[in-house]
């Protein structure tokens, strides 16, 4: 379980984060919605450590996050996946080399019959061909280039994995293929997710509870069903400005 408790944060005299406070129980997937700048990148910074909060508690597996030692630190992102916005794919590297970075365990990650066995069923869990292994990243597409950022954060078998912007600057299609593989790894590998999207649709669509963040704040949590319903005029701005719930 992630537990945010008070969280605060500011660089210079901007506030980010003002007392923020969110679960994320065992196994859902949580969607972090919310205007751009209002800090949903940075409290994911903070959940894998990425930061430290100016005051407030971080608290994955019962460890302090802010707390912990460089080497407790090190062990606790082990069981942690990040997925870069962009992707965020080593240019030099082919999409092998790429993946198996997230083989966090030295041992495997020098095991190469290991690396190889691994690095295909997180290809087939992403839905991609084998032999896209020896490709380099600017042979691939945006959407590719995405499924690829997924399957190095799912090699080491985390138990929990960080989506910034999954869907951001991809088309439908390929938006609705990375919402579909979301839920897909929800249902196989029983994951608990947070995702930091600007997409209601596909929050809607892959998520088991929602939260909105705007002006620092946690401002309401639910299900989708209750933000659909929800008659806080924060949320029914927001919602009603974007997005078009009435094809949701």
């Amino acid at each position: 379980m992630i537990e945010i408790k008070n969280l605060a944060k500011r660089f210079g005299a901007t506030v980010i984060l003002d007392d923020v406070n969110l679960t994320v129980r065992e196994g859902d997937t949580l969607a972090l919605l919310g205007p751009s700048g209002t800090g949903k990148s940075v409290l994911l910074k903070h959940i894998i450590g990425l930061l430290r909060p100016d005051s407030g508690e971080v608290i994955v597996d019962d460890q302090h996050v802010e707390l912990l030692s460089r080497k407790d630190l090190s062990t606790l992102r082990r069981s942690i996946g990040y997925v870069f916005q962009n992707g965020a794919l080593f240019d030099s590297m082919d999409v092998f080399e790429n993946i198996r970075l997230g083989l966090t365990d030295q041992k495997e990650f020098r095991n190469l019959e290991y690396a190889k066995e691994r690095i295909a069923e997180c290809l087939r869990l992403v839905n991609l061909p084998e032999d896209t292994q020896r490709k380099m990243p600017a042979e691939l597409s945006g959407g590719m280039r995405k499924r690829v950022g997924i399957a190095r954060a799912i090699a080491g078998r985390p138990k929990y994995v960080l989506y910034d912007e999954p869907t951001s600057g991809l088309d439908p299609v390929n938006s609705d293929i990375i919402d579909a593989l979301i839920m897909r790894l929800d249902t196989e590998l029983n994951v608990t997710g947070v995702m930091v999207t600007h997409d209601v649709r596909g929050a809607f669509r892959t998520a088991d509870r929602i939260a909105l963040l705007t002006g620092g704040k946690i401002i309401a949590e639910g299900t989708p069903e209750e933000f659909r319903a929800s008659d806080n005029p924060e949320v029914r701005a927001f919602l009603e400005r974007d997005f078009e719930l009435a094809s949701s």
